[in-house]
């Protein structure tokens, strides 16, 4: 019962900070619109009116990374055979299709949620816990869905772009279905005890940083810009379950970022 209010609360702040982060961004477009900027000034991008901030945090976590966490996913990589790595990816990935089950059902997709049913059964029962990924030989491909593309799905808007502490790239609607997924929906990690929970989440960090690796071959020009349309596009990707629309995020001139790992 504590562990279900402290979840409550969490969320509930997690929700209050959202709110907090929409509306003086709009009231900053608002305004935009409706005054012209002095003269001098460098214009605000509707879409990261917190460049400033963002581009801070942004090195911060660079740092982190380059000091930190990238040489331990480099390690990882190194000295972890790659079927063992396959394999650990497969289980956490495994571990989500509860998370796909449940969005699936609050977006109303009856398909999706049969799909993230059956992947489960088979890669649990089949796939020796998880470790193989037999389902996508059974022609079931992984459909990710989380309570931020529910919220997309059901008319929420995504905010302004936000760069988080640790956390990397994010929106207020991200973060808002972020927190609602790790706090108050249904997950495979609450069976996980503690402390072999901790464990078993820095090893999926370092998994998932180390399977980043090869998509940094594709960042050119600057790195901030790249991340941020490419998290930015893969978000509406996600939310529009793979339809092409028009992309509101990437100028004329860039090339699609749409890169599976962001």
């Amino acid at each position: 019962m504590k562990h279900f209010f402290i979840r409550r609360r969490l969320v509930t702040f997690c929700l209050l900070l959202s709110l907090a982060t929409v509306v003086p961004s709009g009231q900053a477009i608002a305004q935009n619109m409706q005054e012209p900027p002095p003269e001098g000034s460098v214009p605000v991008d509707p879409k990261d009116p917190w460049e400033n901030w963002n581009r801070k945090v942004y090195t911060f976590n660079e740092t982190i990374d380059r000091w930190f966490l990238k040489p331990v996913a480099q390690a990882y990589r190194t000295f972890t055979p790659q079927i063992v790595d396959r394999g650990i990816t497969n289980f956490f990935n495994n571990l989500t299709e509860l998370r796909n089950f449940t969005n699936s059902v609050l977006q109303l997709k009856g398909e999706s949620a049969v799909v993230a049913v059956g992947r489960f059964t088979y890669n649990t029962t089949f796939g020796l816990g998880g470790l193989i990924d037999v389902a996508t030989a059974f022609d079931l491909p992984e459909r990710p869905e989380d309570f931020g593309q529910t919220l997309g799905y059901w008319g929420v808007g995504s905010g302004p772009y936000l760069m988080l502490p640790f956390l990397g790239p994010s929106t207020p609607r991200h973060l808002t279905g972020f927190a609602t997924d790790g706090f108050a929906l249904p997950s495979a990690w609450d069976t996980v005890d503690s402390p072999e929970v901790y464990y078993a989440r820095a090893l999926q960090i370092v998994d998932k940083r180390a399977d980043l690796i090869p998509a940094e071959s594709f960042i050119s020009g600057d790195s901030y810009v790249f991340v941020r349309n490419a998290f930015l596009q893969r978000r509406e990707f996600l939310i529009n379950d793979g339809k092409v629309v028009n992309d509101p995020f990437a100028s004329g001139d860039d090339e699609d970022l749409m890169l599976e790992d962001f």
